[in-house]
């Protein structure tokens, strides 16, 4: 099944504050809002997607408390971003000196968009738009995006003005310079 997408405005346009309280108020639905203010739910994964997406995220966290230098979110952390979307990539990090220079709301999304993002394509997913996820984030300030595509076996990288990347059946993926001395052995997530 994939994601439906509806469209409110004008007869609705949610609040921050009402699309808030909406995702607590619906917190068994993936919710997420667009810049022009169309609401999309997501479906939940497959078995096959979410223990890819776990074992990204648990790699993400373990070498995350290693280094220290930041936080990493799972899918389920929402971003207001700049241009107004809240997003919910499927992995992300910030780093601990932006998040205390701006001192947000625990309990809230993060007003602001991460450091790093990750979008890990699952078989309902159309690539047309998990790509305009990507662009979206690096347009709002993301400074390392990957989109992993396990369906055409590939990895886009996306960096702050630069083209895309592409890499074929890659075995692992750097950090670079946003996770100095991160790796991701990408066995069991590609594959």
């Amino acid at each position: 099944m994939t994601a439906l997408i509806l469209n409110l405005r004008p007869t609705i346009e949610l609040t921050d504050e009402q699309f808030f309280q909406l995702c607590q108020n619906n917190r068994d639905l993936r919710l997420e809002r667009t810049a022009e203010g169309e609401l999309i739910i997501m479906p939940p994964t497959g078995w096959e997607s979410g223990n890819r997406n776990s074992r990204l995220t648990q790699r993400l966290a373990n070498w995350t408390d290693a280094d220290g230098t930041g936080l990493a979110f799972d899918s389920s952390t929402g971003f207001k971003l700049p241009n107004g979307a809240n997003r919910s990539p499927d992995a992300s990090w910030v780093s601990r000196e932006r998040l205390e220079a701006l001192n947000p709301d625990p309990t809230r999304f993060l007003p602001m968009a991460p450091d790093f993002a990750v979008e890990l394509r699952s078989a309902s997913d159309s690539l047309k738009t998990v790509q305009q996820k990507m662009q979206e984030y690096m347009d709002n300030g993301v400074r390392l995006g990957w989109l992993i595509d396990p369906q055409n076996q590939r990895v886009e990288i996306y960096r702050l003005v630069q083209d895309i990347e592409v890499l074929e059946s890659p075995t692992s993926l750097s950090g670079e310079d946003v996770l100095p001395g991160f790796v991701l052995d990408l066995a069991q997530i590609l594959n």
